[in-house]
């Protein structure tokens, strides 16, 4: 696991013990599968969660400023109440916000992510200090992203792996743009109300968090969701087609160029994992998936 496991009990009695803060540990998250999440009180009563984050307090530091700028144009992401470092991590305090992850996706859900995230658009044009992710289309990740795994699999991933090189080589490895990107815009990070509206988006501090780029690289991540779901996940949220029929109409508004560097970078980010994390029948899904768009 690139983020270690949290023990959240172990870690608020080190908060307390070090910083004397006086948080109260209240229970495990059932979401999140990089780390896990711990919900906790502070004395005066304020409820937040408890994360072990990737990067450095420096870097989450700004990650919190740029979620304050969300705020303040009314977009609902957490506020960060404690960002320190605890025994080697990076340990995020943030606010609890309302609403649960939906459990059922309809075509209603998928409107409300694209009205989300087009107030996501140029909020960066004047943030040069939170980078442009690369696609790794090119040159694997050293955690995330490697072309190692893909290579050595089997015929069919060393073709996916040469078409995803190709595209790099064509268009460029790195994301351009200035809008606010969630590079994992996933059920799970998207949080509604009984009526489907939505109360907020977390997780923006993992290794998949915040980044500077194209908004619409998020519905590219969230259809490789849907899909992985619907195939391999019985405790996935019930997708409604028209759900995956207007995500697939918001995919083919994307300019090409751009929508098959995002698909090429979603096929090796969710390929490579799989090969390393998971069975063949899993590995099957994602290859056949991840050809699926490319030219």
């Amino acid at each position: 696991m690139a983020v270690p496991r949290l023990n959240a009990e172990r870690l608020v009695g080190q908060l307390n013990a070090e910083k004397s803060i006086g948080l109260t540990l209240l229970g495990l998250a059932e979401q999140g599968e990089s780390g896990g999440a711990g919900y906790v009180r502070w004395p005066d009563g304020r409820p937040g969660v408890l994360t072990v984050a990737s990067g450095t307090p420096d870097r989450l530091l700004q990650t919190g400023r740029i979620l304050d700028l969300m705020r303040s144009v009314d977009i609902p992401v957490p506020r960060y109440q404690l960002v320190t470092a605890v025994d080697g991590h990076t340990v995020v305090v943030q606010e609890r916000l309302p609403g649960q992850p939906a459990r059922r996706i309809t075509g209603g859900t998928i409107e409300a992510v694209e009205d989300l995230t087009r107030r996501f658009t140029g909020l960066l044009a004047e943030h040069p200090e939170t980078a442009n992710p690369d696609l790794h289309l090119r040159i694997g990740g050293r955690i995330l992203c490697r072309h190692d795994s893909l290579a050595g699999y089997d015929d069919r991933s060393r073709r996916l792996l040469a078409q995803i090189r190709a595209l790099g080589e064509m268009h460029g490895d790195r994301m351009t743009g200035d809008d606010v990107v969630h590079l994992d815009l996933t059920p799970g990070n998207i949080l509604v109300d009984a009526s489907g509206e939505i109360t907020g988006v977390v997780d923006w501090h993992g290794y998949n968090g915040l980044a500077r780029g194209d908004r619409r690289f998020g519905l590219v991540t969230l259809r490789f969701d849907l899909a992985w779901g619907i195939a391999l996940d019985p405790q996935y949220p019930r997708v409604d087609p028209a759900a995956i029929r207007r995500l697939d109409r918001a995919l083919d508004a994307i300019p090409p160029s751009a929508l098959h560097r995002y698909w090429a970078h979603m096929g090796l980010r969710m390929v490579d994992w799989t090969i390393r994390h998971h069975g063949p029948a899993d590995i099957d899904h994602q290859l056949a998936f991840a050809a699926a768009r490319l030219p």
